[in-house]
């Protein structure tokens, strides 16, 4: 996609519409990607050999008919996950690892067609299953800049192992050769925050965000159903609607630290919220990476959180 921009000398770059998923199996874990530096950047930042992500990429126009689409079709091309069901059981035969593999690098590749291995198949895409839980872009002073729309989900407690009526196929998550992914593993949240604190890895501001914010949710190492719907009534909420336009807070003389970037969210008080108001990360930089995130949020979202609808405001502007 082509950059624009109301000035010739710093163009903008166009926000690319993607999205990304948040799978979240039986025991509370999350299933993050470990990308190929080599494969790709996020806004302009390359990422680390250590940088962990949900499975995610473009919407493909000639691929996909909804975010929804594309959240499933990218997470079985990074993970080999394949969230669908089967429409005709009986007339077609169960897929094996290996034909799920195969099919997995030719879709990759371009030389099949996702549709064309669903029609085949006869499978269905669980678009129903899919949750949204925020979209995010990316601040205009980066030079490739995405507008990804964040679901989640939820495997239920026994995975099949093949297709029945009616059932998902869990795919047992595997890489995808190295071509983008290197590694796949499912890791509770609690355990994904620790190990960045550690600096064991990196995590990108909208993954802190939504981790941290999942993390008091799903407590446990057994998921509920009570947990399940929580989650469910955030993402049905104005919270979960809301759209992140991320913007680099300026400063100047004693408050300027060298390495330090904070970005101020839509609510925050320098972003039409009351004074006082905190919606804000503050970045921690060093050699081109993300050492260190520390949210400030003061508004608990889980507490009637409809009534902060004026902080979730779905107009931000690019």
């Amino acid at each position: 996609m082509s950059s624009t921009s109301a000035s010739s000398e710093n163009p903008v770059a166009v926000p690319r519409p993607s999205a990304s998923l948040i799978v979240v199996n039986e025991r509370n874990e999350i299933l993050l990607v470990h990308r190929n530096p080599k494969a790709r950047s996020f806004g302009g930042m390359t990422l680390s050999f250590s940088s962990k992500v949900f499975p995610g990429g473009n919407y493909d126009k000639k691929q996909d008919t909804s975010l929804a689409v594309t959240a499933i079709r990218e997470t079985f091309e990074e993970t080999g996950l394949l969230l669908v069901s089967s429409n005709e059981p009986s007339t077609t035969a169960p897929l094996d690892d290996a034909q799920l593999e195969d099919a997995r690098h030719r879709i990759h590749q371009q030389k099949l067609l996702w549709q064309e291995f669903l029609d085949s198949r006869r499978l269905r895409l669980d678009v129903s299953a899919l949750l949204p839980f925020t979209q995010w872009i990316t601040p205009k002073e980066a030079p490739r800049r995405f507008h990804t729309q964040f679901f989640i989900t939820f495997l239920p407690a026994t995975p099949s192992t093949g297709f029945n009526s009616g059932a998902k196929h869990e795919h047992i998550p595997k890489t995808d050769g190295g071509q983008e992914v290197i590694s796949t593993r499912f890791v509770h949240p609690s355990a994904v925050l620790r190990e960045f604190h550690d600096g064991k890895i990196t995590l990108l501001p909208p993954q802190f965000y939504l981790l941290t914010t999942l993390v008091d949710v799903l407590q446990g190492v057994s998921n509920t159903e009570k947990q399940r719907m929580r989650v469910e009534h955030i993402s049905r909420s104005n919270f979960g609607r809301m759209t992140f336009n991320p913007r680099p807070l300026k400063t100047e003389g004693e408050d300027r630290v060298q390495g330090q970037l904070i970005l101020t969210y839509e609510g925050d008080e320098t972003r039409g919220g009351s004074p006082g108001r905190l919606h804000r990360a503050n970045l921690r930089m060093a050699n081109g990476l993300i050492r260190e995130i520390v949210l400030q949020r003061n508004f608990d979202i889980y507490d009637n959180v409809d009534s902060h609808a004026h902080n979730f405001s779905q107009s931000s502007k690019l």
